[in-house]
């Protein structure tokens, strides 16, 4: 494994490492190694990321006999035509 050295790091960011680190129950090192392999190692296709209505279609699929009712709704109304108006300069 690769030894790498950060120096001159913002004592903020370390505080947030630290943190972060904490709530993981990793070491900051372990957590700076998780960060760069999320941020570094290319996504498969299955990590992809969906579509709004791909990710709820598949987030439901294992439920048998629903279906999400069709809304009724009004005709739309024609746009107002403000071609034809009067200046009341």
């Amino acid at each position: 494994m690769t030894q790498i050295t950060l120096s001159q790091l913002d004592s903020q960011l370390t505080e947030r490492l630290q943190q972060r680190a904490s709530q993981n129950g990793r070491t900051i090192e372990d957590e700076i190694a998780v960060i760069l392999a999320s941020v570094l190692t290319p996504e498969s296709p299955q990590n992809a990321t969906l579509g709004l209505a791909t990710a709820i279609q598949q987030h439901f699929a294992g439920i048998e006999d629903f279906e999400i009712p069709e809304i009724l709704r009004e005709p739309m109304r024609t746009p107002p035509n403000f071609e034809n108006h009067n200046d009341r300069s």
